[in-house]
């Protein structure tokens, strides 16, 4: 057998595993990379080192390592480490006092956000459901949403017990977890089966109705109000739901070209869907109209787009991709009330494909499969990466970045937390000071 034939025979083991775990979309919706980019006296050192392309070296650098803010930095550091699944961590989300994480073998968990080193001795709460990798968390109140492989999207409630309201400073968790629906509900499928007209193609001589992802939801994301709940799946499908009765209002049915990976909302009513077709495409609903239109495609990536994340005015997109780039797109206005996303530039230092995003205040946190946390800040459209955290074994699947009003007195200075897991089944706490610039 040939040195491309073995490539070959490789590609379709390692993608055949992958699908499996749910870290990547169907193989037939994949291409491998080029032959040239391998080492070939080498086998790849993690499972995603296939999913990192080329830097995208047509989009100008923001990043500077004489920034003239970088020398500000105040503090940083790694404050708890634990292991919360047998599996890889694949979501992560926090809300007030707790934290949520899911896990690749249909796990959820949950503790109490308590800054210590002791999260795995607190009485945590685990939920499963489904089959295959829990893909995105996201909360609303006391409802707690989340994506699965198997082509659902289930609502539990959180319920806290009365030990928890007495006593603000148990650490144990003593919430309880309903699980309030299944999406789509029953009543929703029954009260759209019966058309025909409900009924849409999903692969040659099959059909389902549109209220139905048929392949991994891969993606959450709540309106402002928190009134309506986006998703996205492998199917390429967006789809909108009500989350006061779980209702699907909307379907796009090929949004993309190729498997979803991630959607943001915007607080200005924009929905952003990024694509393994290598496009970022922004959805609106214009006053008086009942659906989303598509106003616009962003197409800078050359790979494959696997996270977005956008500042809180809703000015600022970032989109991560296998192209190991953090792109900054900049809201511009173009006159007559219309407005633009027109690229800012790249941010650069990742190694290897970018894999998760999270905003918090005016920084920018990226997780990438080169087993690293890069936390970026920009002062007058010049970005600097502040700091790099170190520590996972694998790949950084997921992460969240919150403000920390426990741990800073200072007014003058911001105290944020940022929460990675990785494809090492561990959860990395770490925290980071900065001055205060807003």
């Amino acid at each position: 057998m040939g040195i491309m034939e073995r490539h070959q025979t490789f590609y379709d083991h390692y993608y055949s595993q992958q699908q499996q775990n749910g870290l990547i979309p169907p193989h037939h919706l994949l291409q491998p990379p080029d032959h040239d980019d391998l080492d070939h006296d080498h086998q790849p050192a993690d499972p995603l080192y296939l999913s990192s392309q080329r830097s995208l070296q047509s989009v100008a650098s923001l990043t500077s390592s004489k920034s003239h803010h970088q020398n500000h930095l105040h503090q940083y550091c790694l404050i708890s480490s634990f292991t919360p699944h047998s599996s890889y961590v694949s979501s992560i989300a926090v809300a007030e006092n707790l934290v949520f994480t899911g896990s690749s073998d249909r796990e959820i968990a949950s503790w109490n956000n308590h800054i210590n080193n002791n999260h795995h001795n607190n009485n945590n709460v685990v939920l499963t459901a489904g089959n295959g990798a829990v893909k995105s968390l996201v909360v609303s109140g006391d409802k707690l949403f989340s994506a699965h492989q198997d082509h659902k999207i289930r609502v539990w409630r959180i319920s806290s017990s009365s030990s928890n309201n007495n006593n603000s400073n148990n650490n144990n968790n003593n919430n309880k977890y309903t699980r309030l629906a299944t999406l789509p509900t029953l009543g929703d499928r029954a009260a759209k089966l019966l058309m025909p007209g409900n009924h849409v193609t999903i692969r040659r001589h099959k059909k389902s109705t549109w209220v139905h992802h048929v392949d991994a939801v891969s993606g959450l994301a709540l309106s402002p109000d928190e009134s309506l709940l986006y998703s996205v799946s492998w199917d390429r499908t967006l789809k909108v739901w009500q989350t006061t009765d779980f209702k699907c209002l909307e379907s796009v049915h090929n949004a993309h070209d190729d498997a979803i990976n991630a959607v943001a909302a915007s607080s200005d009513g924009h929905v952003y869907t990024g694509s393994t077709d290598s496009k970022i495409k922004v959805w609106k609903r214009n006053l008086g109209d009942k659906k989303l239109s598509l106003v616009a495609t962003l197409e800078k990536h050359k790979s494959g787009i696997n996270a977005l994340a956008i500042s809180s005015d809703g000015t600022v997109l970032y989109s991560g991709a296998s192209d190991r780039s953090v792109v900054v797109w900049e809201r511009k206005d173009i006159g007559e009330g219309k407005n633009d996303m027109v690229v800012l530039g790249a941010l650069r230092g990742h190694s290897k494909a970018i894999l998760c995003l999270s905003v918090v205040s005016d920084l920018v946190c990226s997780g990438s499969a080169d087993k690293t946390v890069r936390v970026w800040r920009g002062v007058e459209r010049s970005y600097s990466c502040l700091a790099v955290f170190e520590g996972h074994t694998g790949p950084v699947k997921c992460l969240t970045a919150v403000i920390d009003d426990r741990s800073c007195d200072d007014d003058h200075d911001v105290s944020c937390l940022v929460y990675s897991g990785g494809l090492d089944c561990e959860v990395k706490v770490w925290q980071i000071i900065v001055p205060n610039l807003l």
